[in-house]
């Protein structure tokens, strides 16, 4: 009986050695790992030419590899609104709430004191089955109506284009011309300058007046003045406040 209780004491103790061993072994494996990870990390080094994304809720501007949009200083571009690829917004001009300006196939450009109102979708193609410029283009004192849906079409200086009108590729709108709300401009489709259509597919309505052709711009600059004012009210963050006020004190100046 003594021999058979210190052979069970030795088995034992070989059982509980190889047993501490094998943790302490597994324990040293673990902060080898940790530590090679650590000085992995440490070696990385960020690229410069990495892309800061933004990751608070909806992204306004979207890259598209080589193609980053442009938006001028003094243009309005309201917070919601996503802007993707090759997109073009010059000065005074204006997207409003909602709207998508999709260029990840070809160029849109917004010119000079145009406005593209709330919820438009401006697309572009590869190519027009017209062989027109299959680029999407709103010139220069455009009014582009809320709900509008723009593909690959051309809008020349000085035009109106109604609420929940569809210009499809290759279309053209000559200056001084107006589109009523609703209308359907099919592909290859031209308004001639100084004409209003309506319908669907658009029609020619009538001729438009001297007095009429002279309200379009001011539609134009009206919405240009109410942009000014939505403009002062939505900074690029939401803390910018935070960073204009530690500008002031830096300079001594009273908030």
């Amino acid at each position: 009986m003594a021999t058979l209780g210190r052979l069970s004491r030795r088995v034992i103790a070989t059982s509980l050695s190889g047993h501490l061993r094998h943790h302490r072994n597994h324990k040293l494996l673990l902060l080898g790992r940790r530590s090679l990870a650590t000085e992995a990390q440490s070696a990385i080094k960020e690229s410069p030419d990495r892309v800061k994304w933004d990751y608070r809720g909806q992204r306004q501007i979207i890259p598209l590899g080589q193609w980053d949009p442009k938006v001028a200083v003094d243009a309005y571009v309201a917070p919601n609104v996503v802007l993707a690829g090759q997109v073009t917004v010059y000065d005074g001009a204006s997207v409003w709430n909602g709207a998508v300006l999709r260029g990840d196939l070809n160029k849109i450009t917004v010119g000079f004191c145009a406005n593209v109102q709330e919820k438009c979708v401006v697309h572009a193609a590869w190519s027009s089955p017209t062989g027109l410029p299959a680029e999407t283009l709103v010139d220069r004192y455009v009014t582009v109506g809320a709900y509008s849906l723009l593909r690959s079409c051309t809008i020349e200086p000085e035009c109106i284009i109604g609420q929940h009108c569809i210009l499809m590729e290759g279309s053209l709108v000559e200056t001084n011309s107006i589109l009523e709300a609703g209308s359907v401009l099919p592909p290859g489709r031209r308004i001639p300058s100084g004409e209003l259509w309506a319908g669907n597919p658009a029609r020619f309505v009538r001729t438009l007046t001297h007095e009429e052709i002279k309200e379009i711009p001011k539609l134009a600059t009206a919405v240009n003045d109410l942009a000014n004012a939505h403009f002062s009210e939505f900074l690029p963050y939401s803390t910018i406040y935070l960073e204009v006020e530690k500008l002031k004190k830096s300079f001594g100046i009273s908030i």
